[in-house]
């Protein structure tokens, strides 16, 4: 996924994380969202739902088949390549047996306005949150707001990391990792891991309800080709945060590395899922 045209996620790396990720999302929100639709949709009727960000499609694939009903998704990427791999991959049947028909759209997902998510059922993205802006987040909530669309939010991170065992160092690299996070990408200042708290308060603002359940990465000895490729990207994230933790952080990522490989190493990565509700139809916000 990519937003305002800055680089996405390989492939690879999207398919590796894909099987934490589905075990991860908080599917207690499934219930008030599925309640919502259904007293806003007929049941013959097609749910539009667009995924923000889409990479190769993890959402839509987990998602589809835990609602029901004819489904039309809209893929948003800014990555033609991804998009492709996204239609091709989404389920054709969702709960139930419900018809899924798929249409991508290459661009900005950042700017999308009432009028556009007009008709659209649901609003969904997956690990996005964090690589927004506040304005941009406000922007998202406005025009859901706006439009009366639910939106569900996956797999945000919250700033906080536990390893096991643990090391001196672990602080040092979670913390420089946060603020790398929170960086100014192109004039634009990321929220990184306050991304799920400036969207609780946006959206709360324009009369939606907001519900936020715990969405954590628990890694293990099964999981060692996943944690190894996000021990390099968080390590090498914070050197590039705090030149001065470079050496220290070398050998730091040698030894989690080694543990991981010899199947000692256990990582929990906590992220929140966000679902926020418009008003009940007739209702005030």
């Amino acid at each position: 996924m990519s937003v305002n045209g800055t680089p996405g996620f390989a492939p690879e790396w999207l398919a590796l994380r894909e099987a934490a990720d589905a075990a991860a999302r908080a599917p207690e929100l499934l219930d008030p969202l599925r309640a919502h639709l259904a007293g806003r949709t007929r049941p013959d009727s097609v749910l539009v739902i667009r995924d923000l960000g889409c990479g190769t499609g993890s959402m839509g694939r987990w998602l589809t088949p835990r609602l029901a009903g004819p489904q039309h998704w809209v893929l948003h990427d800014h990555d033609a390549g991804l998009l492709g791999l996204a239609a091709a991959r989404l389920p054709r049947t969702g709960a139930g047996g419900g018809r899924v028909t798929v249409t991508t759209r290459q661009g900005d997902i950042a700017r999308l306005t009432a009028e556009e998510l007009a008709g659209t059922g649901l609003v969904t993205a997956s690990a996005l949150l964090d690589i927004l802006t506040r304005e941009e987040v406000d922007r998202l909530a406005a025009a859901c707001s706006g439009a009366g669309c639910p939106v569900l939010l996956a797999l945000s991170v919250v700033g906080r990391v536990e390893l096991f065992p643990a090391d001196p160092l672990d602080g040092a690299i979670g913390s420089a990792f946060n603020d790398h996070q929170r960086r100014l990408d192109q004039g634009r200042r990321l929220l990184g891991p306050d991304a799920v708290a400036a969207a609780r308060e946006v959206f709360a603002a324009r009369g939606m309800a907001v519900e936020v359940r715990p969405s954590p990465w628990r890694l293990g000895a099964a999981e060692s080709a996943l944690t190894a490729e996000w021990l390099r990207g968080w390590v090498g994230a914070a050197r590039e945060q705090r030149p001065d933790l470079a050496p220290r952080a070398a050998a730091y990522l040698r030894r989690r590395l080694e543990a991981c490989e010899a199947g000692e190493l256990r990582v929990v990565v906590h992220h929140s899922d966000v679902l926020a509700l418009p008003p009940a139809e007739g209702g005030t916000g």
